[in-house]
């Protein structure tokens, strides 16, 4: 057994003590007194003629250090007679579980009965300062009783007892899933050379600048407000309803701005909910702020995978089969793990044709930190994978890889092997603008040792096809008010964390109405006051919420179509909206401001206000599992890395990236241009540097949970880049735009791995490319071994039965077949 006194083993956060004792604080122009002791403790603040003040509390979590253990018992009464402090509570004050996704529900606000990483929070505080919070937390005394360690997936898959939680596939197996579409065997009959290879990605992290933070008040009218840095306001709002019993129209959550979110704000968290039950508590205002060791704990980061990969081609490069295996490393919770499961195998259909395609996948429970979405949400991983092997195809077939690419391409308007729908495809565009931008065919396996280039492609979503929580209810909304001054207001619950959609929101308005930008005020993210939207993660913003402002704008355009044609005597289709003017386009002097429009409209019509809401389109997928990869549109990237490798020190330096990327329609090229340049440099820190590591033999604690030692790449390390935007305008986006947060990642970690085997000669099958690995295939090279640092098997496991449909080729019809056991 072990017990905690006096020590969390986490690190003190010295900000934030904005109301320490003894300052001069003003309301309402007067000074107040110093705070006395018993106002103190009560948590007021006693000021001139008597006023009573609310104060500010903070919180603080105490956190397990303890990787797997059960809690026998906790002692908090210590902390609760510490002076200033308002608060304690446990899980036991917070029993009823939550998670963002209906089969994990897997989470609680504290731990109730186990803890299952260092850092799973147990207990929290309400002080009146964070130096109170700090030093009642630490007087916390927990005794635990020490269960077996899980790190990793082999360990996940060969230890069934203790169980890390009571669900899933049994053991401390999570998920696993076994699809096939179309007769492998006979694809592979077919090919004219089989290759098969494993590779590893190991984890990272989002490492936003902004740390997560919570304030929540619980007011006089019993109505709880929660403001907080998140992705996702309306899945935090629904896990506030559940576990602390309220009714959900007495909850209020406002995302305030991100700055960073990356897919780490899109879970609810337990601080989120803690604070607001610490207000119910204290009926006062309660804080918390986490510090950067507590967010390298929170995670939700990238999953760990390792990926087997089988593939059959023909001599000209065509595809014929494709088997594809991953594990992932988990964690300890199920976070979107059962998505990012399906999404390691989802979209390796919608680049290159393939005919006949297995996707086998497996998530395990490790004690460590959960994983979750990071930007790309499970498909840089086979994305890495495949690409490389592509590389490596190309050569045993003594092909040149962009032209081997650009012949097999997935083709536009088509259904693939696993039924997904492709819209306007411009990925063959991309890969010749860098192509020629590169002088690749000057280049490729023409450079001196030690230079090298390398080219990799990629897709991605723009939205989820399905929403988390399957319902027949549009995914976005958008209400639009138009005021008689020619103002227009955009109410919708997407937030912006840093991409621009606030912006993009308004030019799609703009563009309708025929009005500047600047006249437009969005209020987004605001569960009270505006619509529900499903939140700013999976690309989906300029997609799904611009679709639903583009109808709202349409609709108020409409409305006040009439009212001027009526006004003016002319027909309703002659009218053009621009210039903050409708006029006749046939006699353009003849018009009305755009301000006199909604005043003449108002008189018509009353009040003028529109909504406009988007529903994807149904997936052509009947079969379980169909409900992850469909999107309305694909975004396509391709990329050219060169690079330096120093192969006396193995120090690979990215020198510049070509990268191309089909848009669909830039709205705002340079938005999009910081997009793409964006996640170039996200794609350099995880080719290079970032990873999520744990000192096995230490209780799987974290090795570097701060900014200084988690390495990742500074203006120093970022290459020269050069963007090519494709516009392949496609059906189904706003004025045929496409996403473009997170595409442009994909293909950068694989150019580069595929650039270094043409600086120097050598493989290195995962990620990040370090220079130990790089030094460690060239000594391999050198004693006449395979030249070659990763991965060398996947673990035997036994796979539940296929799931087997027949592709569309095959005449099927996206339902699955009758079951058959084979099990391999």
């Amino acid at each position: 057994m072990a017990t905690n006194k006096n020590s969390n083993g986490f690190r003190r956060n010295d900000g934030n003590n904005a109301d320490a004792n003894g300052k001069d604080l003003k309301v309402v122009g007067k000074p107040f007194r110093k705070v006395d002791a018993r106002a103190k403790c009560t948590g007021q603040t006693k000021f001139a003629d008597d006023i009573v003040l609310p104060r500010m509390l903070y919180a603080k979590l105490l956190r397990s250090h303890e990787p797997h253990a059960i809690i026998k018992s906790i002692d908090t009464s210590k902390a609760e007679a510490l002076p200033g402090v308002l608060a304690v509570i446990t899980g036991k004050d917070l029993p009823i579980p939550y998670g963002i996704l209906p089969v994990s529900q897997d989470e609680h606000p504290l731990c109730v009965d186990r803890v299952r990483f260092i850092g799973d929070p147990v207990a929290a505080v309400a002080a009146i300062d964070e130096d109170t919070a700090f030093e009642a937390m630490n007087l916390i005394e927990v005794e635990y009783e020490k269960l077996q360690t899980i790190t990793s997936i082999e360990e996940a898959v060969l230890i069934d007892e203790p169980r890390i939680h009571d669900y899933g596939e049994g053991g401390n197996v999570h998920k696993s899933v076994h699809l096939e579409f179309g007769d492998l065997d006979e694809g592979f009959a077919q090919a004219d050379l089989v290759r098969e290879d494993v590779f590893f990605y190991e984890g990272n992290t989002h490492l936003p600048m902004e740390q997560h933070a919570a304030v929540a008040h619980y007011d006089s009218d019993d109505k709880l407000t929660l403001w907080t840095s998140t992705q996702t306001p309306h899945y935090v709002h629904r896990a506030l309803a559940k576990t602390l019993g309220m009714r959900a129209a007495h909850i209020r959550v406002i995302a305030t701005p991100n700055g960073g979110g990356f897919g780490g704000k899109s879970d609810p968290f337990n601080h989120e909910i803690v604070v607001c039950e610490l207000s119910r508590r204290t009926r006062r205002p309660v804080k918390v702020t986490l510090t950067r060791e507590e967010v390298f704990y929170c995670h939700r980061g990238r999953h760990p995978v390792l990926m087997k990969i089988k593939t059959g081609v023909k001599k000209d490069g065509a595809i014929t089969a494709m088997d594809f295996e991953s594990f992932l490393d988990g964690g300890a919770y199920g976070s979107y793990g059962v998505a990012s499961t399906f999404y390691t195998g989802a979209l390796q259909t919608v680049t290159y044709d393939v005919p006949r395609y297995r996707f086998k996948g497996l998530r395990a429970f490790t004690n460590k930190p959960p994983c979750g979405p990071k930007r790309g949400h499970g498909t840089p991983q086979p994305r890495f994978g495949l690409e490389v092997q592509l590389d490596k195809l190309a050569e045993e077939l003594k092909l040149d890889p962009a032209e081997m690419r650009l012949k097999h391409l997935a083709p536009p308007n088509s259904v693939t092997a696993n039924y997904l729908r492709i819209g306007s495809m411009g990925l063959g565009k991309c890969i010749e603008k860098v192509v020629k931008g590169s002088d690749w065919k000057n280049k490729h396996r023409k450079l001196p040792f030690g230079k090298g280039v390398g080219l990799a492609c990629s897709s991605y979503i723009c939205g989820a096809g399905l929403p988390i929580y399957w319902n027949n209810m549009p995914h976005s909304g958008v209400q639009l008010a138009l005021d008689r001054q020619g103002g227009v207001r955009i109410q919708c619950g997407s937030i912006d964390i840093g991409q621009g959609s606030d912006s993009i929101l308004a030019y799609i308005v703009a563009e309708v109405l025929g009005i500047d930008p600047f006249d437009i005020r969005v209020l987004t993210a605001d569960t009270d006051l505006t619509p529900v939207d499903l939140g700013s993660y999976s690309s989906r913003v300029t997609l799904m919420t611009g679709n639903a402002a583009l109808q709202a704008a349409e609709r108020a355009r409409e409305l006040l179509s009439i009212a001027v044609a009526e006004k003016l005597c002319t027909p309703v289709e002659n009218l053009s909206f621009a210039d903050r003017r409708v006029f006749d386009v046939e006699n353009p002097e003849t018009g009305v401001t755009f301000a006199e429009a909604v005043v003449l409209a108002e008189s018509k019509f009353g009040t003028i206000g529109t909504v406009g809401s988007y529903t994807p389109p149904r997936s052509p997928g009947k079969f379980k599992g169909a409900g992850v990869g469909p999107s309305p549109a694909y975004s396509y990237s391709a990329a050219i890395a060169e690079v330096d490798v120093d192969a006396e020190t193995g120090f690979v330096t990215v020198e510049r990236v070509w990268i191309g990327h089909d848009i669909g329609r830039s709205i705002n090229p340079m938005l999009v241009m910081g997009q793409v340049e964006g996640g170039v440099y996200m794609g350099l820190g995880e080719a290079l540097m970032e990873e999520m590591i744990y000192r096995a033999n230490r209780n799987a604690v974290h090795k570097f949970p701060s900014m200084l030692e988690y390495k990742s790449p500074t203006t120093l390390e970022m290459c020269d880049v050069l963007t090519y935007l494709v516009e392949d305008a496609d059906p189904n986006g706003p004025f045929g735009a496409k996403e473009v947060g997170q595409g442009p990642l994909l293909p950068v970690m694989p150019a580069v791995a595929n650039a270094v085997y043409d600086a120097v000669g050598v493989r290195v099958d995962e990620v990040p490319i370090t220079p130990e690995k790089v030094l460690a295939a060239l000594r391999a090279k050198a004693r006449g071994k395979e030249a070659r640092f990763g991965p060398t098997g996947v673990p035997a496991v036994e796979w539940p039965d296929a799931l087997k449909v027949l592709t569309p080729a095959e005449g099927g019809d996206g339902k699955e077949m009758p079951r058959v056991a084979v099990h391999s």
